[in-house]
């Protein structure tokens, strides 16, 4: 038993040192190295354009229970169906917006983005690169840091927005409450704070899944098998992340008044 739990402590211990020397690199090159801006809009792009229209139906459905649910339970509860703007305005704003677009990203844009590499990686063309004299680092991964910064607090506002407009379709068609009442519960009471606590974690996100993706194709080995598994595990690792960094962040946003 002692001898499981060294080995997998001592695997743990090997990547989080790769992750950390990755991340230092790719840090320092983006002061050091041309950045390659087609590289940058080429995957701000692919992350964030063609990540919109999934991102934007789960928001739409999120937003869309929410008002129901809080909807249904207020109406039993009080015989009117109160605040539902509000409900739905702060859950989409400081929670559900952020985490379930960067799990949308983290299965599409970060999955993708492992693979790539991945299959860079086991067909030998990284190696090209450093013969060509061409820094992975500043092609490969820099780029993509720069698109997740990018697209991920754009996609988060996005789904705020679309979650919000799901949650009044509900609460028009399904509830009878009137546009002025659903919008004025989440104008009266929500605060530009609440919007920024959702916003600040997008950031966390993305440099969660960022770092991950990149990660988990750099180290990808065994061919075909070795990059389907190095994607698998990409989006889990960054899926549990996800949800983990939410508590942290959120605590700490918390501390210092932005709640």
């Amino acid at each position: 038993m002692f001898y499981f739990i060294g080995r997998n402590l001592i695997e743990l211990s090997r990547k989080l040192g790769q992750t950390y020397y990755m991340a230092k690199f790719a840090f320092l090159w983006m002061f050091y190295s041309p950045l390659e801006k087609k590289e940058i809009i080429k995957q701000t792009v692919r992350i964030g354009v063609q990540s919109l229209s999934v991102t934007s139906l789960t928001s739409l459905f999120a937003g869309m229970v929410l008002a129901l649910q809080s909807g249904y339970t207020s109406k039993s509860l009080f015989n009117e169906p109160l605040y539902v703007g509000s409900v739905v305005g702060f859950a989409l704003v400081k929670e559900l917006g952020p985490v379930l677009t960067a799990i949308v990203v983290a299965g599409r844009a970060g999955a993708a983005v492992t693979a790539e590499i991945g299959t860079m990686r086991v067909t030998e063309q990284i190696d090209a690169l450093y013969t060509l004299g061409t820094n992975p680092s500043s092609y490969l991964i820099i780029p993509r840091y720069f698109a997740f910064f990018i697209a991920l607090p754009v996609l988060t506002v996005f789904s705020d927005f679309i979650g919000i407009a799901g949650g009044f379709i509900v609460s028009s068609v399904k509830l009878s409450v009137a546009s002025s009442i659903y919008f004025d519960d989440i104008l009266n009471y929500m605060e530009i704070k609440n919007f920024m606590h959702g916003f600040i974690k997008s950031f966390f996100f993305a440099l969660t899944i960022a770092t991950v993706s990149c990660y988990k194709g750099l180290y990808a080995e065994g061919g075909a098998q070795g990059v389907g598994k190095a994607t698998t595990e990409s989006v889990v690792s960054s899926m549990v992340l996800i949800l983990t960094i939410d508590y942290f962040v959120s605590a700490l946003l918390v501390a210092i008044g932005i709640s």
